[in-house]
């Protein structure tokens, strides 16, 4: 039996088992275990901080009607125009609400010409996300505030852009004058500043709140890697709150906390409310059913009322992220506000401390080299680096084992049917020569959790959608367009999705097989066999991967066959890779020598 080639096969088996199994079986059930836990402890501890009088009020709630289409929605309402070089859009003055958004600095595809990314959409059309902020009477006082259907008034021809607040009013005709100030900075972060004037004779208490509502399961990716749906922090947790989970919960999921943000996220995109960071605010994850639509809901409601005196103004100001999750603009908005934990925005996962790292990385080489299809093979030679004294060592102990193959050989011959002795004496034999069996399996179990970093950062990274490669490629973080079972292109139909292997995989595929082969054929049947078509089964099961991965991996294998042979031959070890490659296929197999 060839050692090295089933240390190899080992390595690479306990390598995806270990990563695949602790997400599936262990990260998995432990967060949804939390998150549970976290909201068993807020409900059983919701109680007010000692000293300071609290107030009930309610947010508003779901308002969903038939799906109309969106062009139609926006042209029946007055609208402020949204211009900057991030988003356009508009905010319906009917509520307020901003609910008109467009990402332009990205496409639906990696066609430039392909419509530009729709964010936020009013209520009534398909998909429907849109946000409102507003008070609401604090214990259930008698006052007519601003709502969903209140019409705003806008200095004529204003329009929302980066630098240039516009201010919106309304009178509620009975002493309160109400003034929103909204503001566009830091791409997509809008500022809210709600004052209050109140002109009656009687002091007015107002409970600030904000919403975000979506209408409808969005479409989601499915990833395990990655998470989408309701997310916010708040108090000492994160709460995760998926689709699926908020429409089978018999209550909605509230928690307590101080300051914090709240609200939906997406593979690429989110859209998160913030209050100020020392409010003391209750924040509220729900699902309805209205009119056979679903209907999620994000929402915060102050504990503490803005208590307006006759003759006095009161201010509160909230602040709502809509757009891209670009890590430098998360990091940025979440320092300069001082927002309690903002960079969970971006789901990095339990191997945080890997693929954190992985991306500042990559993030650097792109900026050296200019594209982040020269960092990823930047970063693979880099990797090589790192852990070459290991492989080095690893490689001199597999050089000496190899040596080692005519010895072993004898042993079998010496005792054929006592596999005690044969284990006994091989065992001597490494001591003396002091060499480890395990050897291989040391690079690829130190490589396994580089490789899970760099295909979470490449799936979930916003900066390396549609990023390039050479050639055919596009997009490195989706799987290879092409397809051999049609020629690449060259014959006019599309194969289904489990012949869609592209000529990446398939040269990731090959350079799996030369590296193999670097090893003599095992002469066990069943082991040569496995050996064989071991990169038949990586490069299907890698087929629908992100291509970037394949190419991190295809290369990769490269540089371990250069390195492999140089410390081979260092150490005396013959490199008979055409002849291992000849033996191994059918038909030039060569015959046992006749002893």
């Amino acid at each position: 039996m060839n050692y090295d080639s089933k240390n190899f096969i080992l390595a690479i088996v306990l390598s995806m088992a270990i990563i695949f199994g602790w997400q599936y079986f262990y990260a998995g059930p432990q967060a949804e275990k939390q998150a549970k836990l976290a909201e068993q402890h807020q409900a059983n501890t919701a109680t007010p901080s000692a000293g300071q009088a609290t107030a009930t009020g309610q947010v508003p709630g779901a308002t969903a009607t038939n799906v109309k289409a969106r062009d139609e929605v926006l042209t029946a309402t007055q609208r402020l125009p949204i211009q900057s070089d991030y988003v356009t859009g508009s905010i319906n003055l009917q509520g307020a609400q901003i609910d008109d958004l467009h990402l332009v600095k990205y496409q639906e595809t990696i066609d430039p010409k392909s419509p530009t990314i729709t964010w936020l959409s009013p209520s009534g059309t398909a998909g429907a996300l849109f946000a409102e902020q507003g008070v609401v009477p604090a214990d259930g006082a008698k006052v007519k505030v601003p709502d969903s259907k209140t019409v705003w008034t806008a200095p004529a021809g204003a329009v929302l852009s980066q630098g240039k607040p516009v201010t919106l009013t309304w009178d509620n005709g009975e002493g309160l004058v109400f003034n929103r100030t909204i503001t566009l900075d830091d791409e997509y972060l809008f500022t809210i500043s709600q004052s209050i004037t109140n002109n009656s004779q009687a002091e007015v208490k107002l409970l600030p709140y904000a919403r975000i509502q979506r209408q409808d399961v969005p479409h989601i990716s499915g990833y395990w890697v990655f998470y989408e749906g309701m997310l916010g922090v708040s108090g000492s947790s994160l709460t995760e709150v998926k689709y699926k989970d908020a429409i089978g919960a018999a209550e909605p999921t509230k928690v307590e906390g101080t300051g914090g943000w709240a609200g939906f996220t997406d593979k690429y995109w989110a859209a998160a409310m913030i209050p100020d960071q020392t409010r003391d605010v209750v924040t509220t994850y729900t699902h309805q059913n209205q009119n056979g639509r679903d209907i999620f809901q994000t929402d915060y409601l102050a504990k503490i009322p803005l208590a307006i005196a006759p003759g006095a103004t009161a201010t509160s100001t909230d602040m709502l992220f809509a757009g891209a999750k670009v890590v430098k603009t998360i990091n940025a908005i979440g320092e300069k506000y001082k927002i309690d934990r903002f960079d969970l925005m971006i789901d990095w996962g339990w191997f945080y401390f890997l693929t954190k790292p992985m991306f500042y990385l990559l993030e650097w080489l792109k900026n050296l080299f200019g594209s982040f299809a020269l960092a990823i093979l930047a970063a693979t030679v880099l990797v090589k680096l790192a852990v070459f004294p290991l492989a080095n060592k690893s490689y001199a102990s597999m050089s000496k084992m190899k040596k080692l193959q005519p010895e072993m050989q004898k042993l079998k011959e010496l005792y054929p049917d006592d596999r005690m002795k044969q284990q006994q004496g091989m065992m001597e034999l490494y001591k003396r020569e002091k060499v480890s069996p395990l050897s291989g399996c040391l690079p690829p179990l130190v490589q396994a959790p580089i490789f899970f970093s760099l295909y979470k950062v490449i799936l979930t990274s916003i900066e390396l959608r549609h990023a390039p490669f050479f050639g055919w490629i596009h997009d490195l973080s989706a799987p290879d367009p092409t397809s051999f079972a049609n020629l690449f292109g060259l014959l006019p139909f599309t194969p289904p999705a489990m012949l869609m292997i592209g000529a990446w995989p398939l040269i990731m595929g090959i350079t799996m097989w030369v590296q193999m082969r670097l090893n003599p054929t095992p002469p066990d049947p069943v082991q040569a066999s496995l050996f064989n078509w071991m990169p038949v089964m990586f490069t299907f099961m890698l087929g629908t991967f992100p291509v970037g991965l394949v190419i991190y991996w295809a290369w990769s294998n490269t540089l371990s066959i250069i390195q492999q042979s140089f410390i081979m031959k260092r150490h005396g070890t013959p490199v008979d890779l055409f002849g291992n490659i000849k033996g191994s296929l059918p038909g030039f197999k060569k015959k046992p020598e006749t002893p």
